[in-house]
Parts: C-alpha cells; structure tokens; sequence
C-alpha cells in the first residue's frame, strides 16, 4: 500500500497525552513559530493602523407637529388620530437613514467612504460609479438600529479617526433632517400656493370687473331683487285689476237697476191735497137763489103759477138749486206736488255709478298697460337676474379660491418657517461627539493578539502533523498497521524515518 493512500485514524479509545501533545508542537515547531510570528504580525499591525474610533448619535421620532395636509378644502382636518408613533414609521426614519441620497450628501460633504484594495485598477473610472462604490462602502459602515420599545434610533460610524467619524455623523444628521423635510412636506408647496393665489387674485379681479360692467350697461345694481319687486308689483296690480273688474261689474248692475227703476218712478209727487168749498160762488149762488124766490113771489102776486113768466123764474129757481147743489157736492180740490226723492235718489245713484264705471274702466285699461309693463320689465330683470347671479356665482367662487389659497400659502409660508427653524417631526436627541477612546484599547488588541497568534500556532501545528501520511516511530507503524516492529533505522534529517 502506498504512504500517500494511507488514511491514519487513532482508535476511539485512545487519549492522547499532555507528553504527546508537547511532542506534536515540538516536532511541529516550525510551523508553530512561522504561525505565531504571523499572527503576531497582524495583531501588532492592527493595534498600530487598525485601530477604529465608533461615534453615535440618536435620533427621536415624535408626533410634536402635525403638517397640514395639501387639499382643495379650506380647513383640511388634521390627522390627530394617532398620537403614538408606529412601527413601520420608525422603520420607514430607518430607511430614509440609509437612503442613498443622504449617504451620497455625506460622502459629497466629508469624503467618506475611501477606497477599496483594488482603487488602482480603476484608475479611469468616472465620478458617479465611484461616488456609488463610496455610497456602498459607507452603507456597510454605518448602522442604523431603532432601540427597541422605544421611538429612538441609533445610529453608529467607526472609523480610524476620531474625528472623521464625529465629522461623517454629524454631516449625516443633516442630510437626513432635510431628507425627512422634503419627503414629508415636498419643495415647491410655497411657490405653487403663491402661483395660484396670483391666479386667483386676477380671476376675482377679472370677475368682478365683469360683474361692474354688467351692472351698469344694464342699470340694475340687483336684479334678482328688482325682478322680485315688479313681479310682486305685478301680482298687486293683478290684484288690483281683479278686484276692479268686480266693481265694474257691481256698477254695471247697479246703473241697469236703476235705470229699470227710473223708468217706473214718476219725476213729481203729490204731497198735500185739501178740498175747500168757495164761498163766494155760493155766497152769489144762493143771494140769486132767494132774488129768484123773491122775484116768483112778486109774480105769483100779478101772475098765475102756470105763467110763463113764472115759470122761467121758477126754473131758473131749479138751475140756482142745482147750482148750489152742485157746488156742495164737488167742492174745491187743491194739491201741492214736489220732485219725487226716490226718483231723484235713483237718478243720483245713476249718474254716480256711471261715472264710476267710467273711472273704473279707465282703470281697468291703465291696469291691463301696467300690467304689459311690469311683464316686460320682470321678464328682462328674470333675464338680466340669471346673468348676475351667474356673475355672482363666478365672483364667489373666485373669491373662495383666492381666500383658500391665502389661507394655503400663510400655512406653507409657516410650515417652511418652523423648517427652517428645524421644528419638524423628527429631533436628534444625542449629538455625536468626538470618541476619545477606540472601540477595542491597543493592550486589549495585544492581549488577543497574543491569545489568537498561540491559538492559531497551535491548531496549524496540529493540523499540519495531522495531514502528514508519514510515520514517525514504530509505535506509529503498530497502531495503525496492526503489524509487530522487527527494526528501526535513525531519523533523518527531515524527521521522517529512513526507507
């Protein structure tokens, strides 16, 4: 069997001894010191060269300002529903740590992020690949961590200067606050709000000058209030007209009645009738009647009674009687007539209906013209009101805008304020200081060194002993071929026995 294939194996049973052990490092020592020198090389180097200096710093994540939201409302409601500051947004203040754009800011600004081993082989290389090498390189070297239960996060740096790291850290807390700024209120919000309040102000300008114009090419200051007021003079009149047209009707009835009733009145009426005898007639009557008597006495004395004579006095005698009789019978009638008062009420009545139907109709016809007017004026007043409510409307909205975007550019104009006073969201509650010490002390370096070389020493000795096929004494040659010794030659020069 060939020395190369043999594959040594110690039995599971066999515990190698302090005396072995000694001997694998004694035989092995070469190896053992190159190792350790080696190490030690290393350790010493680090403690001279390697030795970093770690600054931190912490940032508070708070609710101590809350931004207005940008919306076409006037007084946007504020967000105050959650007050505690939530996982994914101290993760999202995380992220916007290790955002590339802050760390190329700071790398810009302080130079950070050197170079790697292999800079000279890319000596033509141009400035943004290089800036992205340095924007990884200092990713890697920056820590960003939240403290756990807590809204703080902390960040830490190390580098082989003190101050470089103070310097890399303080450069970061800046950038990263006008990152947290412009991502949480964008730039630009003041000078938008100032664009459109400028818009706004012209177009309210543009409306009201509209609004003027019509007014007074139109000569109606308010005419929706005009146009209310002549069709409520409209409905008055029509009113009004109604109501004549009933009492031209009732003075139309009246003036028929009463001509009816004229017709049946007589104009004069009796108001005294007084019956009287005359007393002269019958006085002269009855002086004749006892002359005739006297004369047929006188006659009867010279004449018979069948006389002629005799009897024409005694008929004439008859005709005085009668005559007295007559006029005993029908005496004397006066009566005294005047002007009847119904008739000259009805007459009256008439005549003053008459002249109020006439006044009436006049006013009925007035009325009916009044009425075509105010139609006319309401009509173009209901034309010219929807004009002017229109350029109202116009006018209201272009004042609401421009009242919205004032409101607007103040709060932008005092969000950018309390920016630039830093009042914002977020605060840096532990400033980075220059590290005094480094993060592991030069003795502390050596000690591990020291520690590490003689560990390292010993494992490559054991290690190279180990994967050594060859046999070293005749204990070896037993244990693993299983064979007795018959003889030994000396060592050689290499250690390794003689064949």
């Amino acid at each position: 069997m060939p020395a190369e294939s043999i594959i040594r194996a110690r039995t599971p049973d066999t515990v190698p001894t302090v005396r072995e052990l000694a001997i694998v490092l004694f035989r092995r020592r070469k190896v053992f010191a190159w190792v350790t020198i080696a190490a030690l090389a290393v350790s010493f180097l680090y403690a001279a060269f390697g030795t970093n200096y770690e600054a931190s710093m912490k940032i508070l994540v708070r609710r101590g300002r809350a931004e207005a939201p940008v919306s076409a409302a006037e007084n946007a409601p504020l967000d105050l529903t959650r007050i505690a500051v939530t996982e994914e947004e101290l993760n999202s203040e995380v992220e916007l740590l290790r955002d590339r754009d802050v760390l190329r800011k700071v790398i810009e600004e302080t130079g950070a992020g050197g170079r790697d081993w292999f800079h000279f082989m890319r000596l033509r290389e141009v400035s943004a690949a290089r800036l992205e090498r340095a924007t990884r390189r200092l990713a890697k070297k920056v820590t960003v961590e939240p403290v756990k239960k807590t809204n703080l996060i902390e960040i830490r740096y190390k580098a082989s200067d003190p101050e470089s790291a103070e310097k890399v850290l303080q450069s970061l807390a800046k950038a990263y606050v006008e990152k947290h700024t412009s991502v949480h209120r964008p730039a630009g919000e003041s000078g938008f709000f100032q664009q459109q309040m400028n818009e706004a102000r012209a177009e309210l300008e543009r409306a009201q000058e509209e609004l003027l114009r019509f007014s007074e090419s139109n000569g109606s200051v308010s005419a929706g209030l005009q146009r209310d007021l002549a069709l409520q003079k409209l409905s008055e009149i029509d009113a009004g007209q109604r109501q004549t047209g009933i009492d031209l009707a009732e003075a139309q009835t009246r003036i028929a009645a009463l001509r009816s009733l004229l017709t049946e009145l007589p104009e004069r009426a009796t108001t005294q009738v007084r019956n009287a005898d005359n007393p002269e007639l019958m006085k002269a009557l009855k002086a004749s009647l006892l002359d005739l008597q006297l004369r047929r006495t006188q006659l009867l004395t010279k004449f018979e009674p069948t006389h002629r004579l005799v009897q024409e006095v005694d008929h004439q005698i008859d005709q005085a009687k009668t005559a007295i009789e007559h006029e005993s019978l029908h005496p004397l009638r006066d009566e005294t007539s005047d002007q009847n008062a119904h008739f000259e009420w009805a007459k009256s009545e008439l005549e003053k209906y008459s002249v109020q139907a006439s006044a009436l109709q006049a006013r009925q016809a007035a009325a009916i013209r009044q009425t075509i007017a105010y139609q006319d004026v309401a009509r173009k007043l209901g034309a010219d009101a929807i004009t002017q409510e229109h350029l109202l409307g116009n006018e209201k909205v272009a004042l609401d805008n421009y009242l919205l975007y004032v409101k607007k550019q103040e709060e932008s104009r005092l969000n950018d304020a309390l920016d630039e006073r830093g009042i914002v969201n977020v605060a840096v509650a532990e400033w980075p200081v220059v590290p005094a010490l480094p993060v592991v002390s030069v003795p502390m370096v050596l000690a591990l060194g020291f520690l590490g070389a003689g560990a390292a020493g010993v494992s490559a000795a054991f290690v190279a002993d180990y994967i050594d096929p060859a046999f070293r004494d005749a204990e070896d040659v037993r244990a693993y071929l299983n064979a007795p010794v018959l003889a030994s030659l000396p060592r050689s020069a290499r250690g390794r026995i003689l064949s």
